[in-house]
């Protein structure tokens, strides 16, 4: 009996490990879907489309300060977007890599409807649920950086919000070799 202790504590200090990495691969995976179905979205509005910015009052000399500015990209079009963008995490599943047991999420519904490859893919109302949740929590922390990167044609958005202006992806750059 007394050589399981030592074992079982052993075994137990790995647990919050597990558990934090877990955490970390869903917060990691959440930024970056959230960032793909923002810039998804941006991209099926007509680029036609204008909103009408700055003061409506009349200047003295009877002009108005209004502006036409495109919908896509304005703060109008990416507030209403953050507000409901989480709802498609129920589009995506969990994979899982076999050699690192590391975890990322997938689309398992296209946007154009072709055939998605699933094999491997965990697809349930725990994934969907953590993944939302996670989002949204997402979302609101990060509101003003998404916004800032997404009014703008920025490139690289996933990496320069998920990892470098957050943390929520760099424990991906801090895996041992052996478990990449």
């Amino acid at each position: 009996v007394r050589g399981w202790i030592p074992l079982a504590l052993a075994l137990a200090s790995l647990l919050p490990a597990a558990g934090a990495r877990r955490s970390q691969d869903l917060h990691c995976g959440a930024c970056r879907a959230l960032v793909d179905e923002l810039e998804w979205e941006i991209s099926q509005v007509d680029p036609r489309k204008t909103i009408q910015m700055g003061s409506f009052r009349i200047n003295p000399d009877g002009s108005q300060s209004v502006v036409e500015v495109p919908y896509a990209r304005s703060e109008a079009h990416l507030t209403e977007l953050l507000e409901r963008v989480c709802e498609k995490m129920k589009e995506y599943g969990e994979k899982v890599d076999p050699a690192t047991h590391r975890k990322s999420y997938v689309r398992v519904l296209s946007h154009d409807g072709t055939k998605m490859d699933l094999s491997g893919v965990k697809f349930d109302g725990d994934v969907t649920s953590s993944l939302k949740f996670a989002c949204e929590s997402i979302a609101e922390e990060y509101e003003d950086e998404l916004i800032e990167f997404l009014s703008h044609e920025a490139e690289n958005v996933k990496d320069r919000l998920c990892s470098k202006r957050t943390d929520l992806c760099d424990h991906a750059l801090h895996i041992p070799h052996d478990e990449l």
